[in-house]
């Protein structure tokens, strides 16, 4: 897509509207200044890639555009081609200026003027900047810039009308005089400053758009861009610090191998007593037990059964077991719904302290080593709650190599909150032995896998370039805000990919191909694994809920050592069928393919070898 197209490709974006576009590096604040321009609410984030999607609305005759949190306009990853195309066909930009890391955010801010783009500048969080010491000459680095910089408290309202007042006031800056000589050879080919420059750090698409080759300037100009920046630093800034605060102290905890891991794992287990504990148990018994299954489903069954059979092939599929009015409402609002609200509280909690990156930056040189970077700990930790949202969030990691490994250690090895639980009450009893047999071979795969699709995979997978933002106490009201617009966007989304997996199963069941399955299944399960043939029940279940699957093997007798093997396979064998199609979606159907298909290898390979060994 053509950069000066791209708004227009936006919804309801007239052609020749005038666009302020909002730049600025990750946790800068951007989009508090988006909300407060257009009245929209978009995810406010410590971390990069929240707001990848493009956002856009209407501030008087101006179209306001949000890009996703970069350092630079370039292509190195998706983030920066979207930031780039937004960025060069702006009007007007706003850069939101992280104060606390000046010295940082200025390169975008430089890249912007040197691109020849009128531009105003909200240099944010200057309460942060007073409270760690910095002060900040702001006329100064205006007149330094050649721009208007306006200090802001974005989070307090602060500063935030007279950028809008001044909008008219966006000018383009004060460029190196060498580059612009460059620029002005390649505008009587290229006639964009924006693209020109483009070309001469050696941006390939833009290069191929206008059929040239990069000028392999890249290294020159940013070495040339930072030594500019530096300099404007020397001149502006003052650090006041005396000594650390505890705050600073805390945050260099947070990241350091030896006291970080134990904070995490104490606040992990915290998070697992909310989660798994308190929603998953206390308060998913009363709204999918005592709601849903105790007063909804019996109430529609009444309303449907006067009319439609509930034994009748339609029935069935409306309010059977499996139905779309009985079992998607319960799981998607009872079970579903209260383990989203959760998940997204407690990340909403981390994110808006700024713990977040920190846990990205603690586990990034681990998760390296599996094709992955510490951003990937997201959707990692969401696994644990539901797997089907968690795929949703790898759209957050920088490249579909990084993407492919997370949906497919997710799907192979991580067990879901309403599964883990069943499986916690079958293996606790078996003793601590057995529970480290357990925990210890799935976290083998878990690192087989990783380590494989690393080494056998095309490509490279993206560093991690992360800021770690001011540590502070979470604002309640963002926390709800976030876990509300998140929560509702998954179940918008999830929820009618549940609902067709409940005809599915509904049309398996009238059709008879549902116990075909069972039989189909049913020689493995006693030859291969050495289980009793009630186990192939079990099995197929999981393919509809993973619960399911793992609540049947309650009912079987099994030796402690069958039991653990069941539970490995029924961790390791394919995600539900909400998970199936939001990994098609997601992913595209080869790749689904590959991951659905390597899932019944891996399980049933994991179990053939377990059963050879231990029974």
């Amino acid at each position: 897509m053509h950069c000066h197209d791209i708004a227009t490709q936006l919804k309801n974006v007239p052609k020749n509207a005038k666009k302020i576009v909002l730049a600025g590096n990750p946790n800068a604040g951007k989009s508090v200044f988006f909300n407060a321009f257009t009245g929209m609410y978009v995810d406010v984030s410590n971390f990069p890639g929240t707001t990848i999607d493009i956002s856009y609305g209407k501030y008087k005759d101006y179209i306001v555009i949000d890009t996703p949190g970069v350092y630079g306009v370039s292509s190195f990853n998706d983030e920066e081609i979207v930031a780039r195309d937004i960025i060069t066909s702006a009007d007007i930009v706003v850069n939101v200026v992280d104060a606390v890391h000046l010295d940082r955010d200025l390169f975008l801010t430089q890249q912007i003027i040197d691109m020849g783009i009128p531009i105003i500048i909200a240099l944010n969080m200057m309460d942060e900047a007073k409270a760690q010491g910095i002060e900040i000459d702001v006329d100064k680095l205006s007149q330094l810039l050649g721009v208007p910089v306006i200090p802001t408290v974005a989070v307090k309202n602060l500063g935030i009308e007279e950028v809008k007042n001044r909008l008219e006031e966006a000018k383009v800056g004060n460029s190196d005089p060498e580059l612009q000589s460059k620029l002005a050879e390649l505008l009587k080919q290229v006639h964009n400053r924006a693209e020109a420059l483009l070309i001469l750090e050696d941006d390939p698409h833009v290069a191929k758009r206008h059929q040239m080759e990069g000028a392999k300037l890249r290294e020159e100009i940013y070495t040339k861009r930072r030594q500019r920046v530096n300099e404007i630093i020397d001149q502006v800034v003052r650090d006041t610090k005396t000594q650390s605060n505890f705050k600073m102290k805390l945050s260099r905890w947070m990241v350091n191998p030896l006291t970080g891991v134990p904070i995490l794992i104490g606040i992990l287990y915290i998070i697992y007593k909310l989660i798994a504990v308190f929603v998953a148990q206390t308060v998913v018994d009363f709204t999918e037990g005592y709601i849903f299954a105790g007063l909804y489903e019996p109430f529609i069954r009444g309303i449907i059964g006067q009319w439609i059979p509930e034994n009748s092939a339609l029935g069935t599929i409306l309010i059977g077991e499996f139905g779309v009015l009985t079992m998607t409402v319960t799981y998607v609002l009872g079970l579903l719904l209260p383990l989203v609200i959760g998940f997204y509280f407690a990340l909403s909690v981390m994110e808006d302290s700024g713990y977040l990156p920190r846990v990205a930056a603690l586990v990034d040189r681990v998760l390296m080593k599996l094709g992955l970077n510490g951003r990937a700990i997201i959707p990692l930790i969401l696994g644990f709650g539901c797997v089907t949202m968690a795929t949703i969030t790898t759209r957050l990691l920088g490249s579909k190599r990084e993407k492919f490994i997370a949906t497919a250690l997710l799907g192979f090895t991580i067990p879901c909150s309403a599964q883990l639980g069943i499986i916690a009450g079958l293996i606790t009893p078996l003793g601590w032995k057995l529970f480290i047999l357990y925990v210890g071979i799935i976290f083998i795969v878990f690192v087989l896998i990783g380590t494989l699709l690393n080494l056998f995979l095309p490509g490279e997978s993206t560093d991690l370039l992360i800021d770690l933002p001011p540590l502070r106490l979470p604002r309640i009201n963002n926390v709800l805000k976030k876990t509300w617009t998140k929560s509702y966007a998954f179940i918008k989304e999830a929820g009618p990919l549940f609902a067709l997996g409940a005809l599915l199963i509904g049309l398996l069941q009238v059709t008879g191909a549902l116990d075909m399955l069972i039989d189909a299944v049913a020689p493995i399960t006693t030859g291969l694994l050495k289980l009793p043939k009630e186990s192939a029940v079990a099995f197929i279940m999981g393919i509809i809920r993973r619960d399911f699957g793992a609540a049947g093997l309650t009912s079987i007798d099994m030796t402690p050592l069958q039991t653990v093997l069941s539970l490995v396979v029924i961790t390791l064998f394919v995600p539900c069928i909400a998970s199936i199609l939001v990994l098609f979606k997601e992913r595209g159907i080869r790749d689904a393919i590959l991951i659905w298909g390597g899932s019944w290898i891996l399980a049933f390979g994991v179990g053939g070898i377990m059963a050879a060994l231990l029974l």
